[in-house]
Order: C-alpha cells, then sequence, then structure tokens
C-alpha cells in the first residue's frame, strides 16, 4: 500500500496533502468507527449472521437499507452510502460494530443500532 502511495504522489507531482483535499472536495468526507461490546454469553457465529441478516430492518438512523452483506459479519449497506458492519467474534463472546458515514452523527446512529443488537444476543 505504501508503495502505490508513493507511485502516485510521483506520478501526480502533486504534494500528498492536496491530493487528499482533492479527493474530499471530490467525493465527501467519510467517518468512521469501531466498538466492541461484550456479550453477557457466548453465541454461535453463522447462527447470529443468519438471523441478523434475515431479520434485517428497512433502515436504521431514518435511512433506507439498500443491501445486506454477509461475507464477514452482517454488512448492511445504507441508501445513503453509509455502512454498518455487526462481526460476532468466533473465539469470544464479542461483537464488533463498525459503521461509516458521511457524519459523524450518523456514524453514532448506527453504532447505536449495533449496540441494540449486541443487548438483544
Amino acid at each position: 500500500m505504501g508503495l502505490l502511495l508513493t507511485e502516485m504522489v510521483a506520478e501526480s507531482g502533486a504534494p500528498l496533502d492536496e491530493m487528499v483535499a482533492d479527493l474530499l472536495a471530490e467525493v465527501g468526507p467519510a467517518h468512521y468507527k469501531r466498538v466492541d461490546l461484550r456479550l453477557a454469553r457466548p453465541i454461535v457465529k453463522e447462527q447470529m449472521v443468519k438471523q441478523l441478516a434475515e431479520d434485517a430492518p428497512s433502515s436504521i438512523g431514518g435511512v433506507e437499507i439498500s443491501s445486506v452483506n454477509t461475507m464477514d459479519g452482517v454488512k448492511y449497506l445504507l441508501a445513503d452510502d453509509s455502512w454498518l458492519l455487526i462481526r460476532p467474534s468466533g473465539t469470544e463472546p464479542v461483537l464488533r460494530v463498525y459503521a461509516e458515514a458521511r457524519d459523524p452523527e450518523q456514524v453514532s446512529r448506527l453504532l447505536e443500532f449495533g449496540q441494540s443488537v449486541a443487548e438483544g444476543a
């Protein structure tokens, strides 16, 4: 990854901070956060993933879910390009919850939903 970044800077002739500013101007900011939530009891990872996918809500934080991906946990992809990944640990009673959105408030709403899932597990 570092070599690719170095090559991009060398090819463009622009400083890295300028390239980042251009990218943010084109696609906008992204905010990200991860929390690890301890569960009261161990869970079967595959069973929880199946349940979360089958019982997917139609929206989270007021934004419609456009698709659900179960490649590594359950990733809810929302209509505004934000996402929430709930990934049960296979080795300990922990849910790892990741969220990305255009603003920190939406990240918080997504993580709150993830926490409610953990409390119900």
